[in-house]
């Protein structure tokens, strides 16, 4: 991990925006805080309380509309993307796919969205039901399926749509399968992510891999990278590495995730009050606090 210290002050504008549109949720995942936790009431950001955050950002190049909660369940959630469109070259979001209709599948191509990132953890029904907490997981492949027909149909390549895969060590030895998955469902990128672990459910230090990799988990990455590459699809992990360089990791420090570089590069909007839509009309490089 670099040592170079970063500033208290960023001394630019931030160029990417994670705006939480909802922090409801269809899934009760058992590494998710909010199953175990609940610090606020259920709220959605309206149409035009991102128009009146958004209009505050200059420069943005990058929008990310997922947090705690889902997206799809946002009923306004399409407009919000038609209208950050006009304002940002890219807009995404990640989201459990429980929800997405027919009808919905084809408001996210319309409305422009660039990626379409669906969380599933598991390649299996009795997996996905044991860290996702419902029992959902067919419905979740014939939506992601009929999403990718809909985009075929119309020549469309947006959104670009990916699979997300926590691992940990309850799920870690589907992960060839779920790749395969993937290829079946007509998906060409899978992403893998660490699990941050907080104590409550099963985001234990003890199902974490993060720094922690036995030889027979780092062979089931090495199965899973060269079975997609004779898919022909992308495996990759989230922070634009690979999933063994990622899940390596180094643990010799007591605080791990110290090494985020989000707070000096993008700006989060996650528990909406009326004070957050009163920023200064000339807008100053945002106060961050180093980890």
């Amino acid at each position: 991990m670099s040592t170079t210290r970063r500033l208290p002050v960023v001394a630019t504008l931030p160029r990417s925006l994670y705006l939480e549109t909802t922090n409801r949720c269809d899934s009760k995942c058992r590494t998710c805080i909010r199953t175990f936790q609940s610090l606020e009431p259920p709220a959605d950001l309206t149409l035009e309380q991102v128009k009146a955050i958004a209009e505050q950002f200059p420069v943005l190049e990058r929008v990310v509309l997922h947090g705690i909660g889902e997206p799809l369940l946002n009923v306004e959630i399409f407009e919000i993307v038609v209208h950050l469109k006009t304002r940002a070259a890219t807009v995404l979001f990640n989201s459990d796919a429980i929800s997405l209709t027919a009808k919905r599948a084809l408001r996210l191509i319309e409305s422009g969205l660039d990626e379409y990132r669906v969380s599933m953890d598991a390649a299996t029904r009795q997996t996905y039901r044991k860290l996702r907490g419902v029992d959902q997981f067919d419905r979740v492949v014939a939506n992601v399926r009929r999403l990718v027909e809909l985009e075929r149909e119309r020549s469309r390549s947006a959104p670009r749509v990916s699979l997300w895969f926590t691992a940990s060590r309850a799920n870690l030895h589907e992960l060839p399968a779920f790749v395969r998955l993937a290829a079946d469902l007509g998906v060409d990128e899978v992403y893998v992510q660490r699990l941050v672990f907080n104590g409550l459910g099963l985001a234990t230090a003890e199902n974490a891999l993060h720094g922690r990799l036995q030889q027979q988990e780092q062979d089931v990455l090495d199965q899973a990278q060269e079975l997609a590459g004779g898919l022909g699809l992308a495996l990759r992990a989230s922070g634009l590495t690979t999933p063994l360089a990622s899940l390596k990791g180094e643990m010799s420090s007591p605080r791990p995730w110290a090494g985020c570089q989000r707070p000096w590069t993008l700006s989060p909007v996650e528990h909406l009050t009326t004070d957050m839509l009163s920023f200064p009309h000339e807008p100053k490089p945002p106060q961050v606090i180093r980890p």
